[in-house]
């Protein structure tokens, strides 16, 4: 086959910018083949290389005493104690999820797993966050449909349970929604594997399933606008097997403890590409390819789409050549591929050989370290506006109105199609704010949080990026769980406008100022660009994954509030209803400033509550619709009525400032957190009581049970 001649608008297809192509002319001192256009291609997109947020990203905080590894590796590694560690991150599949979306979220899941694996952790949880259009987009309802099989069929096959995660509707997702996935895994702290290879003449060995060629092109349709033509994108969306990935597993982890494996990488965005020029540069060591070797499914497979190829389940490996027969051995008995592909060498070259020909010979170090880097220029978003006006209303109505929303009503719709408990650690299931793993044959557990608040990002994006991770933070907390640490996922619009690159460096700022406060380093993470169809962006949505440890079983605050508990408020109340799900909910109203976020209050209160958790029933993060939401959604949970005050205005009730608990407490219990409260200096105000049927928000009265059925039935009733 006679590869196409490069032309202009070729170069365009690739993702490639005129400038950019011309850097690769003086690199090469020569004209690239086609399969070398699709290579650069591969490693200078934004998916791969992040060029438009390298900057940014190297100022997050990411090391300290309980880091093992950060980023720049499959995923990020934290030390729990006892020779042992949690391996986690978050990545996204947005673009594929939207064109196809079961298997676009399948492969997410499939993608993040095998992060995981790679460094030689099994994994113990998952949890998604998803973003959808407004629920009567006429698209909506497959997307959500599809999303959640994908997620669901891929997780509950390989059997990892989903622990938690987040579900929001938003008219800026209408053209691109978001699907973010995460997994976490554990791992003997001295027995993690990196992708560095090193030895030359180290056999470099294809593990897994069958290339094809799905999924050709998917890392650059990932950093591109969505437009007109989505449909033509279809092909580019990769095919995912759970079962192979089970089985691909077990291989791997049987193999690393023989000591065959030197490195290993994924194979995930940009297929063997990425793969082979990551292990080769991190190790300082070029790489040569024989792609006869590579076994494919597909008859007449080019060099190009074989380097190209996105096919799931499949791994690169760099292997100790003694070890060769015993390694094949392990993948025969799992009955998966494996071929020795080529070789490490001395020189710095990644050279590619197919039919007998060369089909790319380049500067390997020059594909991965020296991809561009840009510094685009940003506009720092203005300040919005005092909220004009704080409008009055029943506040039963305005909990009506919140919980009755998707965006608020309970998600069972979604997490009772994924399995929760397999493996029969889960200690906590979605549902109840941060979810909890029990470190199998320990005393130990882990707890999982996904947050971030996209409408205050919007606001302002370096207050939306603090609040996305102080409330991971609480959500931590709440669960009795000291945090340990974080990974990202940047969601945003086309960095090469402006406004839009202001949001990602507000909204870095903003996360990296509340994880040096918080002791919250950023240890893995993912940038998903170009998040815009028809030249309309997404909400800026830098999601956080976070991570903590509970020492002991007795130090989970799990429990739910019983008949004639006090309710009561950690944290001062202002009674901030800018950037409010009330407005937003009921008055689709998106005016005022969101509430700031104060950094000293928030480890204030957090530490607060961990060193004071033998004394609380309950407890749960404030955040969208504030107290009245909050209180709700506890009593909702233990199935019993609760009264505030009601002395409280529709602010006080609805505010959404930072830095709050509710806490359900007995009088016994009250009186020693009241004590400690005033030693320590922190705000703590009795607001309520727990117990009766009914739900009470100061003048207002229902049913709990009338509120339980809205609140459980709504968001079945919209997409059911």
């Amino acid at each position: 086959m006679t590869d196409p001649v490069i032309t202009p608008d070729l170069i365009a297809a690739h993702g490639l910018s005129s400038d950019e192509y011309d850097r690769i002319l003086d690199i090469l001192g020569r004209d690239p083949s086609f399969t070398e256009l699709g290579i650069f291609s591969a490693m200078w997109n934004e998916h791969c290389s992040y060029k438009s947020s390298k900057k940014w990203l190297r100022t997050l905080p990411t090391s300290g005493p309980q880091v093992i590894c950060g980023p720049g590796e499959n995923a990020g590694v934290v030390d729990i104690g006892d020779g042992q560690a949690v391996v986690f991150k978050m990545e996204s599949h947005n673009h594929p999820s939207y064109i196809e979306p079961h298997q676009g979220a399948a492969t997410g899941m499939g993608g993040i797993l095998r992060d995981v694996f790679t460094m030689g952790a099994r994994p113990i949880a998952s949890m998604n966050a998803l973003s959808f259009g407004m629920p009567d987009h006429p698209k909506t309802r497959q997307l959500v449909h599809g999303v959640v099989e994908g997620i669901g069929g891929y997780g509950n096959c390989f059997g990892v349970p989903c622990v938690g995660g987040e579900v929001r509707f938003d008219p800026s997702y209408n053209g691109n929604c978001l699907v973010n996935a995460f997994a976490a895994g554990l791992a003997q702290s001295d027995a993690i594997f990196y992708s560095a290879a090193s030895g030359v003449g180290m056999p470099v060995v294809y593990l897994g399933a069958r290339t094809g060629r799905d999924g050709v092109g998917g890392a650059t349709m990932a950093s591109a606008e969505f437009d007109d033509t989505i449909e033509d994108k279809r092909p580019t969306v990769q095919v995912g097997d759970p079962f192979t990935e089970k089985s691909l597993m077990e291989a791997c982890l049987e193999l690393m403890a023989t000591g065959a494996v030197i490195s290993i990488q994924d194979m995930g965005a940009a297929g063997l590409t990425c793969s082979a020029v990551e292990m080769g540069d991190k190790g300082g060591l070029g790489v040569r390819l024989n792609l006869d070797a590579v076994p494919v499914r597909e008859e007449g497979m080019t060099a190009y789409e074989m380097m190209l190829s996105e096919s799931q389940e499949r791994m690169l490996m760099v292997l100790r050549p003694e070890k060769e027969v015993e390694a094949k051995a392990v993948f025969d008995k799992w009955d998966l591929d494996f071929a020795i592909v080529g070789e490490t060498i001395a020189e710095d070259r990644f050279i590619v050989e197919h039919g007998g020909e060369v089909k790319a010979d380049l500067p390997l170090a020059t594909l991965s370290g020296s991809a561009p880097e840009y510094d685009r220029p940003w506009e720092e978003t203005p300040k919005a506006e005092p909220l004009a006006d704080a409008p009055k209303i029943n506040p039963i109505e305005g909990l009506k109105a919140l919980i009755s929303n998707p965006n608020h009503a309970a998600k069972q719709w979604v997490y009772q199609q994924y399995d929760t408990q397999v493996m029969a650690d889960t200690v906590r299931t979605p549902g109840l704010g941060a979810g909890i793993v029990r470190v199998h044959d320990t005393d130990k557990l882990l707890a999982f949080t996904s947050d971030v608040t996209p409408r205050y990002v919007f606001a302002d994006p370096e207050e939306g990026g603090k609040q996305a991770v102080a409330e991971a933070y609480r959500n931590l907390v709440s669960v009795g769980a000291r945090p340990l640490a974080a990974t990202d996922n940047m969601n945003f619009g086309n960095p090469e406008k402006p406004r839009i690159m202001g949001q990602f460096v507000g909204a870095i700022k903003g996360i990296g100022a509340a994880c040096e406060a918080l002791d919250m380093p950023i240890v893995s993470g993912n940038v998903s660009l170009y998040n815009e169809t028809d030249g309309t962006g997404i909400l800026p949505t830098p999601t956080i994954g976070a991570v903590g440890l509970i020492d002991r079983s007795e130090d989970i605050i799990s429990g739910i509030a019983q008949e004639g508990n006090l309710l009561l408020v950690l944290g001062p109340t202002s009674g901030h209803l800018g950037r409010s799900a009330l407005l937003a909910a009921l008055w689709d109203r998106h005016d005022g400033p969101p509430p700031p976020v104060d950094l000293d209050l928030e480890r204030q209160n957090g530490e607060f509550l961990l060193e004071n958790r033998a004394l609380v029933t309950a407890a749960q993060d404030v955040s969208d619709g504030g107290i009245a939401l909050a209180a709700f959604e506890m009593a909702e949970a233990a199935g019993i009525g609760v009264t505030i005050d009601k002395k409280r205005k529709t602010a006080s009730l609805f505010g959404e400032d930072q830095g709050r608990y509710l806490l359900a407490c007995n009088f016994d219990q009250a009186d020693a957190l009241m004590v400690a409260a005033g030693q320590a200096r922190v705000w703590l105000t009795v607001i309520g009581r727990f117990g009766g049927d009914d739900v009470t928000l100061a003048r207002g009265t229902a049913p709990l049970s009338e509120l339980s059925e809205i609140y459980r039935g709504a968001f079945a009733t919209a997409f059911g």
